[in-house]
C-alpha cells in the first residue's frame, strides 16, 4: 500500500479496559480521506469507547491507532487536535456560561495566535453553515436549546480545522426534524471534502448519509460493510430499538 493509499485514520485491534471492564475489544476501523463512516450499536456497545481511545481521552491497553500516516495511539488530545483529528462529543459539552461567539473562538484555540485570520474566517463560515448561531452570537452558549447547542458544539469542531471529524451521539436527546437538518448539514460537510466519522445510536439515520459502516456489539466489530447493505440486512436493522420508524 503506498501512503497515498493509506486511510487517513487507521484503528487497528483496539481495546479499551475500564478497571476490570473490557469495553472494547480488538476493535479495527478505518476512514479514507473524503469518506463519511458510520459506527453504529446499541447504547453501552462499545462506540463511544473506541471515539475516545482514538482520540487519546482514553488510553488503550492494546492496538493501534495511525493516524495522517503517523502512529498516534499513545497521543494526548490536544495533539490528535493540533494535528486535525478532532471530536465532537456526546452531549455537546459546549461551555455553558461562554457566549457562542466565545465557544467558536475556543474552538479555534489550537491555531488562534498563529492563524487568527483563517480563524475569523472560519467563524463566519459557521455562521452561514448555521444561521442560527450568527443570530444568538452573544446570547450565552447554555441558554440555546438543545438542538442549536448541537450545532454549536459541530461549528466548534469545524473552528479547529479538522481533516477528520468524528461525531459522537448526533442525536442525542433531539427532535428528528432537527436530526435531519444536522444529517443534511453533515451530507454537505463531506461533499466539500472533510471526512466524517460519525457514531450513532439510531442506525437508520447514519446508515442513511455514510458511505461505509461497522457495527459494534458488546465491544467488538460484530459486521462492517457498505452502508446501504447493512441498512437492508434484516439481522442488522432488527437488533436497533432506535431504528427509524416509517
Amino acid at each position: 500500500m503506498t501512503s497515498s493509499d493509506a486511510p487517513l485514520l487507521d484503528v487497528r485491534a483496539l481495546q479499551i479496559r475500564y478497571g476490570a471492564v473490557n469495553a472494547v475489544r480488538d476493535a479495527s476501523l478505518t476512514v479514507r480521506k473524503g469518506e463519511l463512516v458510520a459506527v453504529i450499536g446499541n447504547n453501552g456497545a462499545g462506540k463511544s469507547s473506541i471515539l475516545r481511545g482514538i482520540c487519546g481521552l482514553v488510553k488503550p491497553v492494546a492496538g493501534k491507532v495511525i493516524f495522517s500516516g503517523l502512529e498516534s495511539t499513545s497521543m494526548p488530545a490536544h495533539q490528535h487536535v493540533a494535528r486535525g483529528l478532532v471530536m465532537v462529543p456526546e452531549g455537546r459539552l459546549i461551555f455553558a456560561d461562554q457566549s457562542v461567539e466565545d465557544n467558536l473562538i475556543l474552538g479555534a484555540y489550537t491555531r488562534w495566535r498563529k492563524a487568527r485570520p483563517e480563524s475569523l474566517a472560519a467563524i463566519e463560515r459557521a455562521y452561514t453553515l448555521f444561521p442560527r448561531l450568527k443570530e444568538r452570537r452573544h446570547q450565552q452558549a447554555g441558554s440555546l436549546s438543545g438542538g442549536e447547542q448541537q450545532m454549536l458544539a459541530i461549528a466548534r469542531g469545524l473552528n479547529s480545522n479538522p481533516k477528520l471529524l468524528m461525531i459522537d451521539e448526533l442525536s442525542l436527546g433531539l427532535a428528528p426534524k432537527i436530526v435531519e437538518q444536522l444529517l443534511e448539514v453533515l451530507q454537505t460537510l463531506n461533499r466539500q471534502g472533510l471526512s466524517i466519522l460519525l457514531v450513532e445510536q439510531l442506525a437508520a439515520y447514519a446508515l442513511g448519509i455514510a458511505q461505509r459502516a461497522y457495527v459494534v456489539a458488546n465491544g467488538v466489530i460484530a459486521k462492517e460493510g457498505k452502508a446501504t447493505e447493512l441498512a437492508n440486512d434484516p439481522e442488522v436493522m432488527a437488533a436497533f430499538l432506535g431504528k427509524k420508524h416509517e
